[in-house]
């Protein structure tokens, strides 16, 4: 035998290991393992280095997981909450929320997302409304500024924020920033180094261990929390850029939902800020429970629980909770999300709601900022388009809101997307809104938008190109990975 039979016999060999060795670790997922598997047919051995960058699966590794003493003072508190539940002796402002019972009950259960409502809420949907609410807080803390964001642009926002924070920490402000290391690439040391040199504090999520080298560049911090003298909060889909403000050509028009809170959910903000603060130290988590005193009474009535999902839980939490809104539905579900790719679980939820009679609403972009995630979105269109569900082009901008309203009596918004990254790859946090008044205004937002979108028929989804459609079965072969 040739010593290029040989050596071809040992190229097959290894292949069929990386092979069995990407089923054992995508065992709990088919979708994701058939995709590894076509890039391993395709690109041999090197579709395997691939995996290693993009496809570990970390929701096993110790470090994630929250200090005994820390945690044990946590499951005290959400028993407490859970035999409330457990009893029906929980008084709920709204009695109209008592529906939601078993949605709260699984959110508190699954994620520690106690339940609050003592909440105030500010809604935008315009980056320089959000932005200059943001730095008018800023400027106004006195003790600390917790912040963090996927992305922050090193253009004029980034700029300023790096600026107001700087000239905080100069004040004697303790400032802690978190960006995420992919998604925030372009900060480097001399960005952040006048910020640090005043005293405050930056640290990167899952930055390459060796230069230009990250094994984790696949799994990404996208939350974007702020944190204020525990007063206020942040949370939402904007990040930090000129193009949330509608600066940049490209995208035009910026459209996103962000929420200010007041209340007893920034707490649990914080918490998930803490944690992931300390990840990215690669330290215990703080006990400093100073950072959980309230310095003043929160008056609001609103019923709010913050949920997060990501690689570091064996249970996607987010994507349960949109699951169990769906089915709560009873007259209206209507979603905004830039990126739809659902697994079969949530598509079959839509499907049952529409079946109920239930009106299903949903708009992504037309424009879209990743053309792979786009095709791959269009794909999902037909099934949905053939049951009558309304279908929307956002035609002004982009639409970059992660939004779900149910019934115009609760609402879900925050960072994660109707896609399987968001419910597996990425770290995400939701606000999950309790509130008939809140959901109104969001559902009144949607109804604004579709003044500024195409109604997308089954008509039009048929006559769309040969071409396009092969590109959308190819990202939707894809989507597991993307």
């Amino acid at each position: 035998m040739s010593i290029l039979s040989h050596l071809s016999w040992i190229f097959i060999a290894i292949n069929i290991f990386f092979a069995l060795f990407i089923v054992f670790m995508e065992r709990r997922n088919i979708g994701a393992t058939w995709a590894w598997l076509m890039i391993l047919v395709f690109l041999p051995v090197v579709g395997f280095m691939v995996y290693l960058f993009f496809g570990q699966n970390l929701s096993r590794v110790k470090k994630f997981r929250l200090r005994k003493e820390f945690r044990s003072i946590i499951e005290s508190v959400v028993e407490d909450q859970r035999q409330e539940f457990h009893s029906r002796s929980f008084s709920f402002n709204d009695p109209s929320i008592g529906r939601y019972h078993e949605l709260v009950h699984m959110n508190l259960i699954s994620n520690y997302a106690l339940y609050t409502q003592d909440n105030t809420v500010r809604i935008f949907a315009d980056g320089n409304e959000k932005f200059d609410a943001l730095f008018e807080d800023i400027a106004n803390a006195k003790q600390y500024i917790h912040i963090q964001y996927y992305i922050i642009q090193r253009d004029e926002l980034g700029r300023k924020l790096i600026d107001a924070l700087t000239a905080k920490a100069r004040e004697g402000v303790t400032v802690r920033l978190i960006y995420d290391a992919w998604g925030s690439s372009k900060v480097n040391k001399k960005f952040i180094r006048e910020l640090r040199e005043a005293g405050g504090h930056a640290a990167a999520f899952f930055p390459p261990s060796i230069p230009k080298v990250n094994f984790k560049l696949n799994y990404r911090n996208h939350r974007k929390l702020v944190i204020i003298d525990g007063d206020c909060g942040y949370i939402g889909g904007f990040n930090v850029g000129d193009e949330y403000l509608g600066k940049v050509k490209r995208f035009g028009y910026w459209r996103d939902t962000h929420l200010r809170v007041e209340g007893s959910s920034i707490l649990q903000m914080q918490t998930h800020f803490l944690r992931d603060w300390h990840l990215a130290l690669n330290t215990p988590m703080s006990e400093d429970y100073s950072l959980f005193a309230v310095t003043k009474p929160f008056t609001g009535n609103i019923g709010m629980q913050i949920v997060s999902s990501g690689p570091d839980s064996s249970l996607e939490t987010i994507k349960y909770s949109y699951i169990k809104m769906i089915y709560e539905a009873k007259k209206s579900i209507m979603i905004q999300t830039p990126y739809f790719i659902p697994d079969e679980s949530m598509v079959t939820a839509l499907k049952a709601a529409m079946l109920s009679g239930v009106q299903v609403h949903l708009m992504i972009p037309k424009k879209p900022d990743h053309q792979m995630v786009y095709w791959a979105s269009y794909s999902y269109l037909r099934e949905l388009l053939e049951l009558n569900v309304s279908c929307y082009l956002y035609e002004k901008g982009f639409l970059h809101a992660k939004t779900m309203v149910i019934d115009g009596t609760i609402a879900s918004v925050g960072t994660a997307n109707m896609d399987i990254r968001s419910y597996k790859l990425n770290f995400e946090v939701n606000a999950i809104v309790y509130d008939s008044e809140t959901a109104t205004k969001l559902e009144e937002l949607f109804l604004q938008d579709i003044l500024d979108s195409k109604v997308l028929t089954l008509a039009d989804y048929e006559n769309r190109p040969l071409y396009q459609r092969m590109l959308e079965s190819f990202a939707r072969l894809l989507s597991p990975i993307l």
